[in-house]
């Protein structure tokens, strides 16, 4: 049986001292992507000066280009990469996140229902309570589960949407709550980071793969010097390395920025209850259809798009039986308990 808040202990959490805490944490991410992504555009360069001075050594090379005396033409070139990346990935962000479900935009003229209206009206008050200056659109999702999301690259591009299942399945103070969190993403900015973070992710393991295919193929000689070959170990460790870094660098960010979620609906709804009850709910609706929402998530084009931003991991429930650090550290959400506990709500000791 699906627990409830009468299961449970509420006290009053710190939600500042959560937010501050999880601000950092995701400042270190962003910038340990950063210098990976650079450190990787000065290990093409370090490669490329290697084979035309094959008698200098790499901390001779090295210097150079940090001083450009050399000029760094390979880091100058995965810098535009990137650029140009996020600045696609920025513009068409809703479209992709939206992908392979049906949706309907909603607005006061187009809401069919009280529901919709409901909706639209709650999103407006936390938005308010946000201190946002531009009304997030709203899109409801054709779907039975239980789940929302926001995305955006700033607040005037910012959207939020949440599945048929969610609007109708809770009351309204658990459905702003929700959207609180929502709103909170929005709020503090950790969409873009978290697309910032996974556009350099992915332009880093395409580009160590073909610096490590160029390496392997393009043909080593001793005339190449030391220097080149103790760099293609280098790669080579590093292509079957970084992958795994990545993973476990954007699921940390992800856990964090719920953490930031979570916190941030506690501080505009000014309690905790609403959110926690919200929460079991999910999970508790989760439990109680996980064949047919399995089947439903596996069958909806792109929903790995969404898994990290939705509210609720789909994939938590195969998680939920695997009680151990390795299923949290490699999950893309804090599990229920965890949450809670971090918005102040304990389960009763028994």
């Amino acid at each position: 049986m699906p627990s409830t808040l009468r299961d449970f202990t509420t006290t009053t959490a710190d939600w500042r001292r959560s937010l501050r805490q999880n601000r950092r944490r995701t400042f270190y991410v962003i910038i340990t992507f950063l210098l990976i992504y650079l450190a990787l555009g000065g290990l093409i360069d370090l490669y490329l000066y290697s084979g035309s001075f094959p008698q200098a050594s790499l901390s001779h090379i090295g210097m150079a280009l940090i001083t450009f005396q050399l000029w760094p033409k390979a880091t100058i070139v995965v810098v535009v990469v990137a650029v140009i990346a996020l600045w696609v990935t920025y513009a068409f962000a809703d479209r992709l996140m939206l992908l392979g479900i049906e949706y309907r935009k909603i607005t006061p003229d187009t809401a069919q229902n009280a529901r919709e209206q409901q909706l639209y009206n709650v999103v407006e008050e936390m938005k308010v309570a946000a201190g946002l200056h531009f009304m997030p659109t709203v899109y409801v999702m054709d779907a039975d589960y239980m789940n929302a999301f926001a995305s955006g690259y700033s607040e005037k591009s910012a959207m939020v949407a949440i599945t048929r299942g969610l609007m109708e399945k809770l009351d309204r103070d658990e459905l702003a709550a929700v959207m609180a969190h929502e709103l909170s993403h929005i709020r503090h900015m950790d969409i873009r980071l978290t697309l910032t973070a996974s556009v350099l992710a992915n332009i880093t393991l395409i580009v160590i793969d073909i610096l490590f295919f160029s390496t392997l193929f393009g043909g080593r000689n001793g005339r190449e010097g030391r220097g080149r070959n103790q760099l293609f170990i280098i790669i080579l460790l590093l292509r079957y390395l970084l992958p795994l870094v990545t993973v476990i660098l954007m699921l940390y960010l992800s856990r964090t920025r719920e953490y930031m979620a979570d916190a941030g609906s506690v501080e505009l709804m000014r309690t905790n209850e609403p959110l926690a009850r919200a929460l079991l709910k999910i999970q508790g609706d989760h439990e109680q259809h996980q064949a047919e929402y399995g089947a439903a998530y596996a069958a909806t084009p792109h929903e790995s798009l969404r898994r990290e931003a939705y509210i609720f991991d789909p994939c938590q429930m195969q998680l939920a039986n695997r009680q151990s650090m390795a299923s949290d550290f490699f999950s893309t959400h804090p599990s229920l308990a965890k949450r809670l506990k971090a918005i102040g709500v304990t389960k009763k000791s028994v």
